[in-house]
């Protein structure tokens, strides 16, 4: 899966705020990734959010 820098992303599963959609901030081995709703940033490892996306929404 091809992800870019900037790109907002629909995830399967809700951040504990309610929101399931984030914007990726950091590409490599482990994904960076801001909650839209909440603001938060979190990092988790590339194979797991590639799982979890549902839909690449865009810049």
């Amino acid at each position: 899966m091809s992800v870019q820098v900037g790109e907002r992303v629909e995830m399967k599963k809700p951040h504990p705020c309610g929101g399931k959609t984030f914007e990726i901030l950091r590409v490599g081995m482990d994904f960076k990734i801001r909650c839209l709703t909440c603001g938060r940033e979190v990092m988790a490892p590339r194979k797991k959010i590639e799982k979890n996306i549902r839909k690449i929404i865009g810049e």
